[in-house]
């Protein structure tokens, strides 16, 4: 008999029915978190194509205050005609090459951004600049291509805004295509994915409203102004952390306030609520300490969520642009534990240790498109040095590989059947998500206790619960892992930092060597462990090998322990 006979093809027809059950399923349980503006917003954006407003710019207001020098980023244009974004250069050889579509699409947004204009050294390219800047204008016509989507648009209009304001002429053209460019975003706001896309909207509204006056200035300054208001209400959390909580993006929203609180001091005259200014320096106070809670030792951020180095300016930086505004130095809250309890990350130190926990929610429910399955997860750092890692983020888009980076597997948490803690899928969705439970926080005078859970596997069969606690005493760290419920295997991932060398005696022994020098021992006192090779990406476009304990649970449980002197 065939074996692709009538059995198979039941089978088969069975197969395909689950499937596509479960696919719909998994869009069922993506959706129904969204907002009906996301619905019926995202039918809108793609139906409605608004003509260009070709019409005279309005006048130039005139600046009566002081601009102060924004953020500096990496420098990004190499030379006239070369760049480097996300790790990944390409030099613009012809007018098609603003939308080559064999260029990653993130890659060509930050070509249309115009970033390098306020970035480092950015005096000693003025004549490089300004021919980039009539190159744009010769080869990207009014609502042609990636560079007039909304989000491009709203950070191209800020940056050369910020660019003029520094002592930049513009020529009548370039303020001609500024007026233009504020009408079309006007007209296209994202209200289809809200999030941090809509503050960048309103931001470049508010921008384009206070450089140029008059009547039609000003009503981009009042639509500027009630969209950030209205979402810097929702956005901004009681702790300062912003809602889709990825330290990377909160670093970003935080330089777009201090933008804000700049322009305002520059236009003093332009009839803004002066509560206005008072508002932005609180929001800054609180998202700054947020901040400062959220970063190692080294300064430089956790990789929780959607996180990745040098895309965001380090928070020192920010520190120095809020120190031109005159605002005061960040002053953290003495003591060993900082629990940010609404966005729902927890800082401890204890002695040379300093660990990150991932206690919170992946992010808004309607907009989890920068959430990764990483609840439970932690960082590391000892003696000044990252030792426990996430696996970062190199790549946007739907690959397998961004799905993975994503996934369970990638970060210090552990991985029930294979499955992922939420479910995240294709680039930026999340069908069924984990919820952290009853998390607890002591301490006692042998240090510093942390328990938690999370019912993101409870959809499995059987209904598995993991429970997680940290233990951080003076010179150890114990990570104890439970799961309550029935599985068929289970697995608790520990990815270290690739300075980092890790050797394994046996199944429940090891030793790492930090790169200063510092040897720290390695226990397992409930299950086995191996080293598995992966990677780690801190920055787009970077992967770097580096090591990974799986340790399988021993019946219900795994704890794992590190000691140092």
């Amino acid at each position: 008999m065939s074996v692709r006979g009538p059995h198979f093809q039941i089978v088969c027809a069975r197969v395909l029915a689950w499937s596509g059950l479960r696919h719909e399923l998994r869009w069922f349980h993506t959706v129904r978190h969204l907002r009906p503006i996301q619905v019926y917003g995202r039918l809108w954006f793609h139906a409605y194509r608004p003509t260009p407003d070709l019409s005279p710019a309005p006048a130039v207001r005139i600046r009566t205050g002081c601009w102060q020098p924004p953020a500096r980023r990496l420098a990004s244009l190499l030379d006239e005609d070369t760049f480097c974004f996300l790790n990944e250069r390409h030099t613009l050889e012809t007018p098609s090459d603003w939308n080559n579509p064999t260029w990653e699409k993130l890659w060509l947004y930050n070509l249309h951004y115009f970033d390098d204009l306020n970035a480092e050294g950015t005096e000693d390219r003025t004549g490089r600049h300004r021919a980039l800047i009539a190159r744009w204008l010769a080869e990207n016509p009014p609502a042609e291509g990636i560079g007039w989507e909304p989000y491009p648009t709203s950070m191209r209009l800020v940056n050369w805004i910020k660019w003029a304001l520094a002592g930049n002429p513009l020529a009548p053209g370039w303020v001609q295509s500024l007026a233009v460019q504020a009408r079309y975003l006007r007209r296209r706001l994202e209200y289809h994915l809200l999030g941090n896309h809509l503050l960048a909207n309103a931001k470049a509204l508010v921008f384009a409203g206070l450089f140029f006056g008059g009547d039609e200035a000003r009503h981009w300054l009042e639509k500027g102004l009630a969209v950030l208001d209205r979402e810097l209400n929702e956005q901004i959390l009681g702790d300062g952390g912003h809602f889709e909580l990825s330290p990377m993006y909160h670093s970003v929203i935080l330089e777009d306030i201090l933008d804000l609180l700049n322009l305002l001091r520059a236009y003093p005259d332009a009839g803004v609520d002066p509560a206005w200014e008072a508002r932005l320096c609180g929001l800054i106070e609180a998202m700054r300490k947020w901040l400062a809670v959220m970063c190692h030792p080294d300064g430089e951020i956790v990789l929780f969520n959607d996180a990745a180095f040098d895309i965001a300016c380090p928070a020192a930086e920010l520190d120095t642009y809020a120190a031109c505004l005159d605002l005061p130095p960040c002053v953290q809250s003495p003591g060993p534990i900082h629990h940010l309890a609404e966005t729902g990350y927890t800082h401890l130190d204890q002695g040379a240790a300093c660990a990150l926990l991932d206690v919170a929610r992946i992010g808004p429910d309607y907009i989890p498109g920068h959430a990764h399955a990483d609840t439970l997860s932690f960082e590391l750092s000892l003696f000044d040095q990252r030792v426990l890692v996430n696996s970062g983020t190199s790549q946007y888009g739907t690959g397998p590989e961004r799905g993975r980076q994503r996934g369970t597997v990638a970060h210090n948490t552990v991985v029930i059947d294979q499955q992922d803690s939420s479910e995240v899928w294709s680039g930026f969705r999340v069908a069924r998500r984990a919820r952290p439970r009853g998390l607890e926080i002591e301490q006692a005078q042998d240090g510093i206790e942390v328990h938690c859970a999370h019912d993101g596997y409870r959809r499995l069969p059987g209904r598995p619960l993991h429970k997680r606690r940290w233990k951080l005493g003076k010179g150890c760290l114990a990570v104890r892992d439970e799961i309550e419920g029935p599985f068929t295997e289970a697995q608790a991932r520990f990815h270290f930092h690739p300075d980092v060398s890790v050797e394994m005696e046996g199944y429940t022994r090891g030793r790492l060597r930090m790169l200063g020098g510092q040897a720290v021992r390695l226990e397992i006192t409930a299950g086995s462990g191996v080293l598995e090779k992966t990677t780690y990406h801190p920055r787009f476009g970077v992967s770097e090998p580096n090591s990974c304990l799986c340790v399988s649970l021993s019946g219900q449980t795994s704890e794992v322990a590190l000691h140092w002197d």
